[in-house]
């Protein structure tokens, strides 16, 4: 049994083994020279952790002579039973690689645990279109539209703090837009269909547009330096630079006043974004607490 197998071998080992499976479930590729740098070993030894993790898996790699490098099959099956967030912690912050083992933390600690966490097959079909730059052909549900088949040109996985989504070309709407990994069903990646230049990232203007945004504590909050404290202020401000792409997520995440007035009331709206102009012309502006755009403001002034 691989189980059995695994126990056997050294923790070093493991460690390259489980390196091994990440890089080729959700890069799609492994070469021998990328266990050499992660690990500092010689090239012998990693063409040997590739033997042996091939011969344990039943046939999850096979080795491209073309590409130089080490592929994922059609019949691939996980050796390693990997948490979803360590898994993305691993793909976005660049670090955990490793086995996944339950070890004794230095110190007690307490993570609010997520309510939704990606399909791995789907999320590791998601980053191979993404490190390969391919499309991606996938059945998406959408509360608008219920269930469509699409192909999208995946870059980026963005974390809205309450699900993972994917930003992508969608070839439908000929539009840069959001899918929640969660909603995506039976992903192809599109190895042979070319991209054309006006899907790539350098295209999404609010990918590319930073906006800078100027925070300051609640003026109706009391206590208004230790709102500094808590959020590491500097003159009683903390200015951020965002991709226009995620700068609703994340003033929706924080619970930012974004109303021209700071006429949000409750106690989680310890921050508000003084200059609400910075948010115009931002796609997901909608998303931000009281954010209403200049011509909403106009609309309401004549209506008043």
């Amino acid at each position: 049994m691989p189980t059995e197998q695994l126990a056997e071998l050294t923790q070093p080992q493991r460690d390259r083994l489980a390196f091994v499976e990440l890089r080729v479930r959700f890069i799609g590729e492994i070469r021998r020279q990328d266990l050499v740098s992660r690990f500092g070993i010689q090239s012998a030894a990693a063409t040997r952790d590739l033997a042996v993790y091939k011969d344990l898996s039943s046939g999850n790699i096979d080795y491209d002579s073309k590409a130089k490098s080490y592929v994922l099959t059609d019949d691939f099956r996980p050796l390693f039973d990997f948490p979803p967030e360590r898994v993305l912690s691993w793909l976005t912050q660049g670090f955990g690689d490793g086995e996944p083992m339950r070890l004794k933390p230095w110190v007690i600690s307490e993570v609010p645990t997520r309510l939704t966490h990606p399909d791995l097959d789907v999320l590791a079909a998601v980053t191979r279109a993404i490190h390969q730059e391919c499309p991606l052909a996938i059945e998406y549900h959408s509360i608008s539209s219920g269930c469509t088949e699409r192909e999208i040109v995946p870059f980026a996985l963005i974390d809205n703090g309450l699900r993972w989504h994917v930003r992508a070309f969608d070839r439908k709407s000929q539009e840069f837009r959001d899918f929640v990994i969660t909603r995506i069903k039976h992903p192809r990646v599109l190895r042979t269909s070319p991209v054309a230049p006006h899907e790539s990232d350098s295209q999404d203007i609010q990918w590319n547009r930073i906006v800078e945004l100027d925070l300051v504590p609640h003026p109706d909050q009391p206590r208004p330096e230790i709102t500094e404290m808590d959020y590491g202020m500097r003159e009683g401000r903390l200015q951020m630079k965002l991709r226009a792409a995620v700068a609703g997520y994340i003033l929706r995440k924080w619970s930012v006043d974004c109303s021209p007035d700071h006429s949000l009331r409750g106690p989680e709206y310890r921050l508000w974004l003084r200059d609400h102009l910075a948010m115009y012309g931002v796609k997901n502006a909608i998303l931000a607490p009281g954010y209403r755009s200049p011509d909403q403001q106009r609309l309401d002034a004549e209506v008043d």
